[in-house]
């Protein structure tokens, strides 16, 4: 039998893929099914195997890029799970190379960014492949299935790529029947807590300093959904996060938005609206009425793209599951 082997130069990357007491290894070991052996600064399996060699070598290379350039982006552990899982979600159709490979091309790379963006499920990497062959996409889909996180970064890595120049970004300032204009401070102070989330995704990938200075020169922009009308934004990504807190005119006020040479991210949760009971949300009107429209993809994320705690999926599921229920 042959073995395949990976050497790590750093031994704490080394260190921190094997885990406590071998921890991380031992779940590599679980979902391959043959040992795997840490010796020196080498990891290997002993495997005739290609496809096998080729499952063990993209585990290992996407947590190094994960976890090389940013000691805290998350538990060691998570992001094994995470990766597994990803992998364990294959479609049957896909021979694990080629299944690397889509992984792998749905990546985003933003310059002087502080690591490598991977989708982590098959839904993730369609969303990715849809914000960059589409004009506008609209994705739905429950809390942490990686909506806004994806949105965003692919922004960062157009405008930093100079595919255009600016960013906008974009949510619906009244909700649970609080508007605006009631909240103390000036503008910048009353949305502060509605945008927080936007700046939370882009400080994941990139400096601080980075951002803030991104966004005092002007190249990202953040604004109430309500000052959004009347403009055109030229060259630009526009991002609308928490979309299912629109009502149909405010969304075809904002699609309408849209000006040569941009794209548009719509981003939203259906489970979450916080719209009187009575008003239609809309993002899925929007849904309906454009899915067919060429240059418009509509994507539906679920449950088994979320990449929080494990706890979140289960909780999500639990509430898909009682819906299921109160239909039949």
């Amino acid at each position: 039998m042959s073995a395949y082997t990976i050497i790590v130069p750093d031994s704490t990357l080394l260190q921190r893929v094997c885990g406590t007491n071998d921890s991380n290894l031992k779940l590599i070991e679980s979902y391959l099914g043959i040992p795997v052996f840490a010796r020196g600064n080498e990891l290997s399996i002993d495997s005739e195997s290609g496809e096998k060699a080729q499952e063990f070598r993209f585990i290992v290379d996407r947590f190094l890029d994960e976890m090389s350039v940013d000691n805290t982006f998350s538990n060691d552990a998570d992001v094994i799970h995470s990766i597994l899982n990803a992998q364990m979600q294959r479609e049957p159709s896909f021979i694990s190379s080629r299944d690397h490979e889509f992984f792998e091309q749905c990546s985003i790379v933003i310059p002087g960014g502080t690591r490598k963006v991977y989708p982590r499920t098959h839904g993730q990497a369609d969303f990715v492949r849809l914000l960059r062959s589409c004009d506008m996409v609209i994705a739905e889909g429950p809390a942490g299935s990686g909506k806004t996180f994806l949105a965003v970064a692919e922004a960062l890595r157009m405008v930093l790529n100079h595919e255009v120049s600016s960013i906008v970004l974009t949510r619906p300032v009244v909700e649970a029947g609080e508007s605006l204009g009631y909240l103390p401070g000036d503008l910048q102070e009353k949305i502060n807590p509605y945008i927080r989330p936007l700046y939370d995704s882009m400080n994941a990938v990139l400096p601080r300093e980075t951002v803030r200075k991104m966004t005092e020169s002007g190249i990202i922009e953040i604004a109430p959904l309500a000052y959004m009308r009347g403009r055109t934004l030229n060259d630009s990504v526009i991002i609308l996060d928490e979309a299912q807190n629109t009502t149909k005119e405010q969304m075809k006020m904002f699609l309408t938005r849209m000006g040569e040479r941009s794209k548009v991210f719509v981003t939203g949760d259906l489970t979450q609206v916080d719209l009187s009971r009575h008003v239609t949300s809309g993002l899925s009107h929007a849904m309906n009425i454009l899915v067919d429209i060429p240059g418009v993809a509509v994507k539906q994320l679920s449950a088994h793209d979320v990449v929080r705690n494990g706890l979140v999926k289960r909780i999500i599921q639990a509430y898909e599951n009682e819906k299921k229920e109160e239909q039949f």
